[in-house]
Parts: structure tokens; sequence; C-alpha cells
């Protein structure tokens, strides 16, 4: 969790960080933060195409000025989750479109405050790993966060669509999700803490970023509620209540890996049958090495099999789903369906004990040798009909 910060700003509003305006004082300011954030561009060790959009993207944001409710026209609805709804909106003043996060919370007015100084931050977060951020402030009763609008969507939205996203294209999802959580952890010394397919971003320029990260204690403790779908996945080690660190963000990964490979959440695994019917053709179950479970295999919670018929199986409770996870082998990739590499890439980031699962630099050896983690350009178009990933 952050340490408290003192408030820099306005109690109910987070302005964008470069400042702007006529007089010799506040142009001095905007100058002096340019080669503040030129330092720190230099530092991320960017291409020129990075290095060029995120320059974009913060000139831009140089020229949004204070964001206020009235500024905003609601365009569409994009999703909801985790106490939010995230809607498209103009901001009239700058023109930019932007993704708009609603969050009602029933919070006294001081907790409120400390959430908007928190939320800060996020002003710092300049990468090309995570998602633009605009601002923040309080209107009737919601917090709004107002970010980068990826147009592509969230990889859960893209796996509605394409059934199953194909290994080539998670090499690149991996790298960039490794790289947001390892820019977050050293420039910012903190955890995403709520990896998975709907906070991982696209859009048509192809870039992958991460959203939804816990940057505000205060709100996480604000939103414990809310977190029913997250908890499912968290690490082993994170439901026991014990001591986490970055290493339960990389089990998540796994884990959301193992979701957009297969095609539906992979708690409890699929068996032979369900296998059969997603790929086509009989594959051997990944964890066919394993001990065999002492608990039944019902299926996911709330979830049929996607794309692939339904599944009569009862479903799991959510309280059997957590115990399922902490006490029972964890998922693997079928074997005969993907490469050695990923399986085994896979399976280093869903050892339950975190003291043995693989680390940030580890993964990042692992992503940059191997050819499957190399931009594959081919399939992006036929799977999703758009120059995503590309």
């Amino acid at each position: 969790m952050l340490a408290r910060r003192k408030p820099v700003l306005p109690a109910l509003t987070i302005n964008p960080a470069i400042a702007e305006g006529p007089s010799p004082t506040s142009e001095g300011a905007s100058e002096a933060n340019l080669v503040d954030l030129q330092k720190k561009l230099e530092e991320l060790e960017l291409d020129e195409q990075q290095k060029k959009r995120l320059e974009a993207f913060l000139t831009q944001k140089a020229k949004v000025g204070e964001l206020k409710d009235d500024d905003f026209e609601r365009l569409s609805e994009l999703g909801a989750g985790n106490g939010g709804v995230v809607t498209k909106v103009q901001h009239r003043p700058s023109g930019l479109i932007m993704a708009r996060k609603l969050i009602h919370l029933e919070i006294k007015p001081a907790i409120r405050n400390q959430i908007i100084r928190e939320l800060q931050v996020l002003h710092e977060c300049n990468s090309p790993y995570i998602v633009g951020f605009y601002g923040a402030f309080y209107s009737d009763g919601e917090i709004s966060i107002c970010m980068e609008h990826m147009d592509g969507g969230s990889l859960d939205q893209v796996l509605k669509e394409a059934k199953r996203i194909p290994e080539e294209i998670l090499g690149k999802v991996s790298i960039a999700v490794l790289r947001g959580l390892a820019y977050l952890r050293e420039k910012h010394q903190i955890m995403h803490r709520d990896v998975k397919p709907s906070n991982i971003l696209v859009n048509s320029r192809g870039e992958i970023k991460l959203c939804d990260f816990g940057v505000s204690g205060q709100l996480i403790d604000s939103m414990a509620n809310s977190f029913v779908g997250t908890r499912s996945y968290m690490s082993p080690e994170r439901l026991q209540g014990t001591h986490y660190s970055v290493q339960s963000d990389i089990w998540s990964m796994g884990l959301s890996l193992v979701e957009l490979s297969v095609g539906r959440y992979p708690i409890p695994p699929p068996d032979a049958k369900e296998l059969e019917a997603i790929f086509g053709r009989p594959v051997v179950d990944g964890a066919e090495d394993e001990p065999p479970s002492t608990s039944p295999r019902p299926r996911p919670p709330g979830r049929a099999i996607s794309g692939h018929g339904m599944d009569s199986r009862p479903a799991m409770a959510i309280f059997e789903l957590l115990d399922y996870i902490v006490n029972e082998p964890p998922p693997k990739l079928p074997h005969g369906a993907f490469t050695q590499d990923f399986q085994e890439f896979v399976n280093k980031c869903l050892i339950k004990n975190p003291a043995e699962r693989a680390d940030l630099k580890m993964l990042m050896q692992a992503v940059t040798a191997p050819p499957c983690y190399v931009h594959h350009r081919r399939h992006s178009s036929a799977l999703l009909g758009s120059p995503l990933f590309m």
C-alpha cells in the first residue's frame, strides 16, 4: 500500500500534471515538467514509435485542464465491473475521446478526498504498457476516473468474439503484461493486484496495456465487497490471507493466459470430452501427471463452455471455487495443443508456492528468447477482423 501523501491538488479533483497558461511562471513550470518527463521517457528504453506515441498522449493531456462533469458527453457504455461502470465519452473542451469509469461509493468525505489524493500517482504512470490517465474528480456521489480510450476493448471481450486466442498472440500479450508489471514495480513500487483478462486492454494500433491496478489502498478497501470476480484470479497465498507480493500478479497472469488459450475460465479444468469440443480433436489434459483430485469437477461458477455447447455439470459456488484454488492442483494447458515452451512458461506462473513461482526477471528472459514470443502479424486480421495486435 502506498504511503499517505500530503494533498498537493484541490481536494476533489486531479488536474493534469503539466501546467499551462500564458504567465511566465506557469510556462517555466510547464517547460520544467516537460524536461523531467523527457528524462523519465529516456529511462524507459522505449523504441521511437513508443516514445512518439507517449509524447503525443502527454501533449494532448496538457491541454485538457480541470475535469468537470458538465464537460463530458456520454457516447456509449463500454462495460461494468468492480463496482463501476465504464463509458466512452467526449471531453468537449479538448475534443478528446476518453474512457470514464464511474464508481459509486457510500463513504465519508474525508475518505473520498483521500482516494482522490491517492489516485494522483496515476499522473506519474507513463508507460506504453499502462493505460493513460487524464485525471479524476468527484461529482454527484460518484468518483470519476478518466483514462485513455482503448478502442479494441478488453481481452475478455475479444475472447467472446474469437472463442480462443492463438498462442502466438498470447506471446505478445505476455510481454506487454510483464513489462507493465515490471514498470509498476520498478518505477512506482506498486503491485497491480487485479490482473485478469478484463483489465488487459488493446487498441487498433496493436498496443496492449494494463488498467485498474491498485494504486489507491483506500479505494481497494472501500470496494472490497465488489471484488467477487477478482477473487477467482487471486493467488492461493492471497486467498489464504498470508503475505503476498508481485508473485501474486504472476499467478493471475498465468491463470489469465490459460483462460485465453482454452476459451473459458480454467478452474476446474476441462475434461477430455470438453477439450475435444474446444480443439476439435482429442488432446490430453495437461494435469495428467498430477495426483488425482479429491474433488469432483463441477463447471466454473455461472459459466457455460464459451462457444462449444452447453456444460451439464453443476455450477461451483464461489466458496467452492476459492477452496479449489487453494487446495487442488493448479490448471495446466492441455498437451498437444500448445508448444512446450508456452506450456512451461504458464506452468512456472502457476506454481502454488510463491517462493518457487517464477519471478518477473525470469519470465522476462523467457519471453524474449523463444521464437513463439516474437511479433506474429499474420494471425490478427483473420482472428479479429481488425488490425488489433498488429
